[in-house]
């Protein structure tokens, strides 16, 4: 009961926000950048130690740029995900242009799954909307991590299911991409820029200048065996709430790694973020654990 009283205060909050105009939430996403970033200085040490580490060769004033145009967009995420439990189509699809989406129409033809891998940048919670620019495959779905506040998790559902894509917990991942392999071709975000499961991957590269790395390499595992093609999702941003999504395949410049795919992914998301710095999510622990500190323990 205390559950559904929390998701129906929720909801309660943020649908009059939803049904806003956007140019009334990107006022509101300005008030608050002053609380979270003026006020709050939320996670500002993490941050400015990330954009340090990752380009030593920017000077101070050129890093605070970078650092409040994260900030800028890391609110601008938060009203534009509360948008996405009443925005229409014809609002997203203005916004939302998508490059080359002839290519996942083209592997979906063969009847082969399509994991499409992609970042934390810009808003990766409006991706979904690329399902507009293809018919084949008809299965769209996404891996996503439970939240532990459970009503709170029932919403980013809602929100994630705008576009009718399958929303698949991270630790059923597996299991739910064998079965749809099994009943024909389907395309399945993946996020795998972030630190990942300490105890699940001991696979090292150097990324933004952070050599040990450690990466996830679970997607091409399950990729390899299903038989998979391996996409990539460049994005970029054209203006305030306006994005350039672009698909690309994954062709590994060094074949004859371990782990080829999932090492060329990482290469293909440095470049994004390097061409465009404010938009990855820096205020994530991204370097918690490195080889370094997998060596000690």
């Amino acid at each position: 009961m205390a559950e559904k009283l929390k998701y129906a205060l929720y909801l309660c909050i943020f649908m009059p926000l939803a049904w806003l105009p956007l140019w009334i939430l990107y006022g509101i996403s300005d008030f608050l950048y002053f609380i979270f970033y003026r006020c709050m200085h939320y996670r500002t040490e993490i941050v400015r130690r990330h954009l340090a580490d990752s380009f030593p060769e920017k000077s101070p004033e050129e890093l605070l740029e970078i650092e409040r145009a994260f900030y800028h967009q890391f609110c601008d995420n938060i009203v534009e995900t509360v948008k996405l439990l009443c925005v229409s189509d014809t609002t997203i699809d203005r916004r939302v242009e998508v490059i080359n989406a002839g290519l996942v129409e083209q592997i979906g033809a063969t009847g082969r799954p399509i994991l499409l891998y992609l970042g934390h940048y810009c808003n990766w919670e409006w991706v979904p909307a690329i399902t507009h620019h293809f018919k084949c495959p008809s299965t769209t779905a996404q891996i996503y991590k439970p939240v532990h506040d459970k009503a709170f998790d029932r919403i980013m559902l809602k929100v994630r299911a705008r576009f009718k894509a399958l929303n698949i917990p991270q630790d059923q991942a597996m299991r739910s991409l064998f079965r749809l392999s099994r009943e024909g071709s389907f395309i399945v975000g993946i996020l795998d820029d972030h630190s990942p499961n300490h105890d699940r991957s001991h696979h090292y590269m150097t990324f933004l200048n952070h050599p040990g790395t450690i990466i996830n390499v679970g997607a091409e595992e399950i990729g390899r065996r299903i038989k998979a093609e391996f996409l990539y999702l460049d994005v970029e941003k054209t203006g305030r709430g306006h994005y350039r999504l672009t698909f690309k395949r994954i062709t590994p410049s060094i074949p004859d790694e371990e782990y080829p795919v999932s090492h060329e992914y990482m290469r293909m998301m440095e470049k994004t973020i390097r061409r465009q710095p404010p938009y990855w999510l820096w205020s994530h622990k991204r370097w918690r654990y490195t080889r370094k500190s997998d060596d000690n323990q």
